[in-house]
This record gives C-alpha cells, structure tokens and sequence, in this order.
C-alpha cells in the first residue's frame, strides 16, 4: 500500500515535466535558425588595378577590370577627344655588333590606339617606323651606321591626333639630352668592334711597311755611298 502511493507521485511529476520540455523545444529551433541565416558580408574595398604604364604587352586596364575577380580602379586618363600627351622615352640598349636599338617607353595617362617611331640623322627628314599597338612598350631600331649619331623620338596617337615631338632643325631637337623625361632621346652607335681591330690591324701594318722601307733605304744608302766608319778605320792601316 505504501509502495503505490510513491508510485503515484512519480507518475505525476513525469507527466507534469513533459509538457514542459515540449514547450521548449520550438523556442531552441527558432533560436537555431536566427544562428543559421547568413549574416550580409561587407562590401569588398576596390584596389587599382595590376596595371604597369611601363610594362611591354600591356593589357588594357578596361580589361582588367572586366576579367579581375574584384573590383579593381584605373588610373585616370584625359579625355579621348583630346590628342594624347607625349610618351615617356627611357632606355635605350644599342648593340654595336649588330648595327641596332632597343628603345623602351612608358605610356602617357591619355588614351592611346598606336605608336611609332621616328629616327633623325643629322638635320634630314625623319624616317617613321611601323605603327605599333597600344599594348607595345618596346621596338627595335636596325641599320644604324658605326659610328653615327641620331635622335629617335616615340609618338602616341588616338582619334584626336597624335603626340607632339620637337621639329627637326629646332631648338627642342638640338636641346635632347640624356635622361629627361621627354619623348626623344640622343642616340649615339660606337664603333663596331670588328672595326676598330681592322684598324689596329691596318696601323700596324703601315707601322711595319714604313719601318722595312726605312731599313732597306738605310742598306740601300750604305751600298752606294760606303761607310764612313770603314774608311777612317782603313787609312791609318795604309799607312803603315
């Protein structure tokens, strides 16, 4: 008789907990599901773009900006319907042996469709090269004479025209020097090596030519006319 009493009151409180824990149970899976939505990232800062004034096979920075995971800022340019500022010339590798150039530039911030070349020699008419696309930061200049001076200048043009450049004969053109910043530069070729020895060859030549002519003219005179030495040493042996 205790035993069910006991029995009871246990029975009472398990039905009495389980509503309870039933209640709870939505709250825990409204609660659950705030944690799983995705909270909104914030938005990814623009960087500028992988984009080298400099760089020889440049891609367009419009490009970049298509094809880049992110988004990516040009740097700014003038306005297309103004013709484009003046390249930036900067090295120049000439190779004496084989009579040529490597000349190297950095795009000006215009828009740009083209470059080309133009080389001076003396105060003649320039000879212009071959248009390159804009992506080209680099050309080859071949058949440049040993020994020769010239001025080679890069020009950039758009639909609005093209760069300027100084005027042969000119002020500007006489005043290009060395490392400015400008569109041209002075080019000077040194003189082949295979040419300077055919020339130390060709001294040395004429050096031996004349000294065997001046030995054999000494024997020649010493011939004809005797030597005085011999002469004052043979008469006193006369005499005696």
């Amino acid at each position: 008789m205790l035993g069910s009493p006991c029995l009871l009151w246990l029975l009472a409180v398990t039905f009495s907990l389980v509503p309870r824990t039933q209640s709870l149970a939505p709250q825990d899976l409204k609660e659950e599901d705030k944690d799983e939505t995705p909270r909104p990232r914030p938005p990814l800062r623009a960087v500028p773009c992988d984009y080298d004034h400099c760089r020889h096979l440049q891609v367009p920075c419009k490009e970049l900006q298509r094809a880049g995971p992110r988004a990516c800022l040009c740097p700014g340019l003038s306005s297309p319907t103004q013709p484009p500022d003046p390249p930036r010339l900067g090295e120049v590798h000439v190779v004496a042996e084989d009579g040529s150039a490597v000349v190297h530039w950095c795009a000006p911030f215009s828009p740009v469709h083209q470059y080309w070349l133009l080389l001076w020699e003396g105060n003649g008419a320039p000879q212009k090269g071959s248009p390159l696309n804009s992506t080209v930061r680099r050309a080859e200049l071949k058949g440049l004479k040993s020994g020769g001076a010239y001025v080679v200048c890069v020009v950039a043009a758009n639909g609005a025209g093209e760069s300027s450049v100084p005027q042969a004969g000119g002020e500007g053109l006489e005043e290009v020097g060395g490392p400015p910043f400008g569109p041209c530069r002075r080019l000077a070729v040194p003189p082949r090596p295979l040419t300077l020895v055919h020339v130390a060859i060709g001294v040395g030549t004429v050096l031996a030519l004349l000294s065997c002519s001046a030995l054999v003219w000494h024997f020649c005179l010493r011939e004809r006319w005797g030597c005085p030495r011999r002469r004052v040493a043979s008469r006193p042996a006369a005499g005696l």
